[in-house]
């Protein structure tokens, strides 16, 4: 453990990942060739000291608000959507290392600019051991980051207190303890490197597990966390807070390499550039708009995240099934947007080294999520607001 650490301001972390974006655009072909981020750019996230946005500050971390982090991967999206969507998907199992106990986060923050993966899908089986800890066994898809991590949260179902039934639990495993299965072939987020990983017969102690419906509401077993504004709050409201960067960013990234091709003759017509004809008057400022509500949904989460978190006041469940709404809302808007300003790019557009297709295929890609997914979420939301319960419990 070390000293607490001054964290820098927040504007500061934005121009740090700013100015990561040529780097990012850089390596974005290489990334999608080879399945995974480059050695270089994990360098770079690292050497801005974006890692440590959402670790304890007696860790040398920065505990940073969840705006900050939503600015930030603003910006990596910017640059390419799959390095921003697996910081994200870092910063949030990052943040669920705060729900374990200060013994397990002493070991996992032993590693500088420590990077965990993570799942929310309970896809394999935990078998209880005699004198405590279990025994894993299944597999996990879509690990975003693997190849990259020290650490993987994972998913399992094992036996409830009660000695009848099943219930998931969380663990941490070293990525060492697990079997990588190449297998990330996508349409989109292809350098995110998202494979599956696999547990056969793998011992996790009793201290790196805790009950999954605890952390769901954002209760800590940690100490020394329970009192810190980033760990006062529900897994989903944190996690949705994290997720929205990557989308605006894409849309601001397509909106930039639209404009960058404005001069381009509009084939087939009497226009000699594409700026002088009204209908992309209208595509580009209908877009616009979009990325702004969009980038309105995302103020609502992170302010929301960020002032419970600090006042410490309970969450609605309103509250909660309207984040999962947003998050839902930011992917439908972010995606009408890239799609005007992708179709109106022209036939050109679609070529490997023109970087409209790949933010195409990423926004796209972000939008199958199944926690992003707009229907499942405007659902959930509109269940909540007739006075049913929710269908899920992952709000």
């Amino acid at each position: 453990m070390t000293s607490a650490t001054e964290a820098p301001p927040r504007d500061e972390l934005v121009r740090r990942a700013s100015g990561l974006v040529p780097l990012l655009r850089q390596h974005a072909s290489w990334q999608e060739e080879n399945r995974r981020l480059h050695d270089e750019t994990v360098e770079a996230l690292a050497d801005a000291g974006l890692f440590r946005m959402r670790v304890p500050r007696r860790y040398g971390g920065y505990e940073s608000d969840t705006r900050t982090l939503h600015e930030v991967m603003v910006e990596l999206g910017r640059g390419d959507g799959s390095v921003a969507w697996t910081a994200s998907v870092w910063a949030i199992p990052g943040w669920m290392v705060g729900m374990f106990p200060d013994a397990v986060q002493d070991e996992v923050y032993a590693t500088p600019d420590v990077r965990i993966c993570g799942t929310l899908s309970p896809s394999a089986s935990g078998t209880p051991k005699p004198g405590g800890g279990m025994v894993l066994n299944g597999s996990w898809s879509f690990i975003s980051g693997a190849l990259h991590s020290h650490w993987q949260e994972v998913i399992a179902m094992a036996p409830a207190p009660d000695g009848v039934n099943q219930w998931p639990v969380m663990a941490l495993v070293p990525l060492s303890d697990l079997e990588i299965v190449d297998d990330w072939y996508t349409a989109g987020l292809q350098g995110s490197g998202s494979i599956t990983t696999v547990a056969r017969d793998v011992f996790v102690p009793q201290e790196r597990i805790v009950p999954m419906p605890a952390v769901l509401q954002g209760q800590s077993a940690s100490a020394l966390n329970r009192d810190l504004p980033m760990y006062r709050n529900p897994l989903l409201g944190v996690a949705n807070a994290s997720s929205a960067g990557t989308v605006i960013g894409l849309a601001r990234a397509a909106r930039e390499f639209f404009l960058e091709r404005l001069d381009r003759k509009i084939t087939y017509t009497d226009y000699a550039t594409q700026r002088e004809a009204p209908v992309t008057h209208l595509q580009l400022a209908e877009a616009t708009m979009k990325i702004d509500e969009a980038e309105f949904h995302a103020q609502r989460i992170t302010d929301l995240v960020d002032t419970k978190g600090v006042s410490g006041e309970p969450w609605t469940l309103e509250e909660r099934a309207r984040t999962r709404a947003d998050i839902g809302a930011i992917c439908q808007l972010g995606r009408a947007a890239v799609d005007l300003l992708g179709m109106a790019s022209g036939g050109s557009s679609i070529l490997r080294q023109a970087p409209m297709q790949r933010v195409v295929r990423d926004m796209y890609a972000v939008n199958l999520h199944a926690l992003m997914v707009p229907s499942t979420n405007l659902e959930l939301y509109g269940r909540v607001l007739c006075g049913l319960e929710p269908n899920s419990p992952y709000i």
